[in-house]
């Protein structure tokens, strides 16, 4: 049997098949989009009639497999990834993730898992490396296997509202830059509340959310669950946004740093390994529900292997082992977290909240990893344009090394380590740049792991390209420092 073969002949598809074309039937919907994951964390896909649902749950999308790099070209001209005459793939739609779009009930959405074509002279069938939504499945199971452990994430996603530009500058601020300020806050209810509408729609357990340290920036939070799902609500809160947006007239930033002197655009996430527990479906919205069961599922329950009873705040072997991990592969898990050119202009303005070194600590948040709670880790060195299955998969890679291996992480740092670093002290730096990070990624083979077969040289070409045009170019801080400067 082929890769393509088993995930088709799942036992439970044929049921699921049919509930999807119930909800098709009972939402009046005419059309799904359907959607995979880019190597960079971008939705790609198409959209196809809903009365063909029946025939492509079972035959797939065809398209073409140079959106996994976002259609994009090199700075030599070159499609990054795949020539022009690569091989079509094949998307898979994942019929338990069907969701009606709240902002056009004529339309759905669903994820694909992608494959190599039935046609493809090397591979046929077998699935895509560069598929990370799918890496994430398989390496989420894998390390459920080896070690009866679940990984559960609750992620942060800061973004900003911003006014667009005109010949004067390239954006406005909607709000002040305070922190937790109702009356901030209050200036941007409509559109937030629009968010928050959406969401909860499409399976969103909404918990909290606040005005953060930017202007015009906001921080709404979701239940913590199961990685893919997270993933999953992480990619469609980015789309819920970009559509607001257009209904407001507003520019969503997930960009990590369009400010420098004011805090970032962070994607904190939020970690614990789990054993046991059960999925359930959380009451949201009247019925009919607008999404099959699994949009709406939380897990819940089980005992949390992080949390050692016997300590106030210190964690159990496992989640001490898991840090270890996390800190001996942290300049490569950098890469993953702090993933563009603009990234490390957060990581280098210290004192805004950003990590600036190897650490760990108790309510620490100057370091890398923070113990937020007794039963969960908060890693901060990454931000809000991260590809969160990616960096599940690297989270996850980390954690079996550390859980192998049974790696001490050593004490924790009680010490603001941004003073540390500025007293002079010596201490082990995250990396600075994006290239640095990169040579750090390349030379850690545990996290490579997280990008299978090919993926791997793929997302090395694809970064570091951004790189290269980034050194290419003259910039505004170019000009401004050399313009009128005498030897």
């Amino acid at each position: 049997m082929s890769d393509l073969q088993d995930y088709l002949n799942d036992p439970a598809r044929d049921a699921l098949v049919a509930q999807v074309r119930k909800k098709i039937d009972a939402l009046g919907i005419d059309a799904i989009y359907y959607q995979y994951v880019s190597i960079t964390g971008r939705i790609m896909g198409k959209t196809i009639p809903a009365k063909h649902w029946e025939r492509h749950a079972k035959e797939g999308m065809q398209t073409w497999i140079g959106g996994i790099t976002n259609v994009f070209a090199d700075k030599e001209g070159n499609l990054i990834g795949f020539p022009p005459n690569a091989s079509e793939l094949l998307a898979l739609p994942d019929p338990d993730t069907f969701c009606q779009l709240p902002w056009n009930k004529r339309l759905a959405r669903v994820f694909c898992t992608v494959f190599f074509s039935r046609e493809d002279p090397a591979r046929p069938e077998e699935f895509l490396d560069s598929d990370t939504r799918g890496n994430l499945r398989r390496i989420h199971k894998q390390f459920q296997d080896d070690h009866g452990l679940k990984l559960r994430v609750g992620c942060e996603p800061e973004m900003l509202w911003l006014k667009p530009g005109d010949d004067k500058a390239p954006y406005y601020g909607t709000t002040k830059p305070y922190a937790y300020h109702i009356d901030q806050f209050e200036q941007l209810s409509d559109v937030w509340l629009r968010v928050y509408d959406y969401a909860v729609a499409m399976g969103f357990d909404m918990i909290q959310g606040d005005h953060e340290d930017a202007p015009g920036q906001i921080e709404l939070n979701f239940q913590y669950d199961d990685a893919l799902r997270t993933s999953d609500r992480v990619t469609t809160y980015r789309q819920i946004c970009a559509q607001v947006a257009r209904e407001f007239g507003l520019i969503a930033v997930f960009m990590s740093k369009p400010y420098m002197g004011m805090p970032a655009n962070g994607c904190h996430h939020n970690i614990s390994l789990w054993s046991g527990g059960d999925d359930s479906v959380v009451s949201l919205v009247d019925d009919p529900q607008p999404g099959m069961d699994e949009v709406f599922s939380y897990a819940s329950g089980g005992a949390n292997e992080f949390r050692d009873p016997k300590e106030a705040w210190l964690p159990a072997d496992i989640g001490k082992w898991s840090l270890g991990g996390m800190l001996t592969h942290l300049d490569a898990l950098v890469a993953v977290g702090a993933s563009t050119v603009n990234s490390y202009r957060r990581l280098n303005d210290t004192g805004m909240w950003a990590p600036v070194g190897h650490s760990w600590g108790l309510q620490n948040r100057s370091c890398a990893i923070r113990v937020s709670s007794p039963d969960r880790f908060e890693f901060r060195c990454v931000d809000s344009m991260v590809n969160p299955y990616l960096m599940q998969c690297a989270l996850l890679r980390s954690f079996d090394d550390g859980i192998r291996n049974k790696i001490d992480p050593g004490p924790p740092e009680e010490r603001n380590f941004v003073d540390v670093v500025a007293s002079g002290e010596e201490v082990k730096r995250i990396p600075t740049t994006l290239r640095d990070a990169l040579d750090a990624l390349a030379a850690d083979d545990v996290i490579k792991t997280a990008l299978p077969g090919d993926f791997y040289d793929i997302y090395d070409w694809y970064k570091r390209d951004e790189w290269n045009k980034f050194i290419w170019e003259t910039s505004d801080w170019d000009v401004k420092t050399y313009l009128d400067c005498l030897p």
